[in-house]
């Protein structure tokens, strides 16, 4: 007999862990998992010392926050003079699996700044929408930075990788910063891979900022001259008390806002729901409303996604979550303001 009494085992049906009780007969035992005894076949079962071998532990992704970490040494990329941008850079690292197979365990990730201006950035990567790591620092002319690892397994997450620039020596006549995002999908990650195998290079990367811009001025206006043309012309102090209301609630279900709406695509329909959402966020901000309710309902997500990916942008906005409620289940998000 294979097994004996008191023997560690593990289901292969369900990968779950038990031990044997005693022998039933040559082709059956009696097991007990999670404290529940019952028979089981000897083709059923194993012992489960090989899965311990072989299966790689999965860590907990944690959420991390690094602030002022002293830039390592690194190598000069471009030569002085030439600007072809800033790029994201990945590193493939290859191990080998139990068929001595190569496959890629994680990504080296690095910033690489083909300028010759010295920048200010907030690196953030986000897993399916939620802040997993955060790092601040600077990065030099011609140089690139080691932002950090990333598993080749969490990338699966929908992963999306998030850089805002300033620059080191401020410039009134340019912008005061620059945001760019990145995400990667899995078809596109592997066809990257099969490049960087193919072509026996080290890396791929992709273009975040190609020239750094300018300041944008609003125009201004000549507010008598819009008073003699018969225009209301508010004091700022004022303006407040003739805006349209607020709201702390909005739902943005398309029959909510619109009569005739059965005649448009999809895409029609999601550009008039941001616009909603759109406008009373301006007015939640314009009137200092501590938080904003959004219901954005479940379905497949895209409304959900847009917005979180706009409220990503908002420097007002203190914190947002999307939790089950009784009122409206997953359906909603909470947005708190931060003024």
């Amino acid at each position: 007999m294979k097994y004996e009494p008191g023997d560690k085992i593990i289901v292969l049906h369900t990968d779950e862990e038990g031990k044997v009780l005693e022998i039933i007969n040559e082709e059956m035992v009696m097991i007990e998992v999670k404290g529940v005894k019952f028979p089981a076949y000897l083709d059923q079962i194993d012992f489960p010392y090989f899965k311990m071998f072989t299966q790689k532990r999965q860590a907990e992704k944690k959420k991390i926050f690094i602030d002022n970490v002293k830039p390592e040494k690194i190598n000069i990329k471009t030569k002085p003079g030439e600007d072809k941008g800033v790029f994201i850079s990945f590193l493939p690292v290859f191990d080998k699996d139990i068929f001595d197979d190569d496959v890629v365990e994680k990504f080296k990730v690095h910033l690489i700044n083909q300028t010759s201006t010295h920048f200010n950035f907030i690196y953030t990567l986000y897993f399916n929408g939620e802040n997993n790591f955060e790092l601040t620092n600077t990065i030099l002319p011609h140089q690139d930075f080691y932002l950090h690892d990333v598993a080749f397994d969490d990338l699966s997450d929908n992963p999306r990788f998030n850089v805002e620039f300033s620059l080191a020596v401020p410039d009134k006549k340019k912008a005061p910063h620059y945001e760019a995002s990145l995400k990667i999908k899995a078809k596109q990650l592997f066809k990257k891979i099969e490049e960087v195998r193919v072509n026996n290079q080290p890396t791929f990367s992709y273009l975040l900022l190609e020239k750094y811009p300018d300041r944008v001025d609003e125009e201004r206006v000549d507010l008598s001259k819009l008073g003699n043309a018969g225009f209301r012309v508010y004091e700022a102090s004022r303006i407040r008390e003739h805006l349209p209301p607020p709201r702390t609630v909005v739902d943005l279900h398309i029959e909510k806002i619109s009569d005739n709406w059965k005649h448009l695509s999809n895409f029609e329909i999601l550009n008039l729901q941001l616009k909603e959402f759109e406008k009373f966020y301006d007015l939640a901000v314009s009137h200092y409303q501590p938080s904003l309710t959004i219901i954005h309902g479940v379905g497949e997500g895209k409304l959900k996604d847009e917005i979180h990916f706009i409220l990503r942008t908002k420097r007002e906005v203190k914190s947002f979550v999307n939790q089950y409620t009784a009122a409206y289940g997953y359906g909603a998000t909470e947005i708190y303001f931060n003024y």
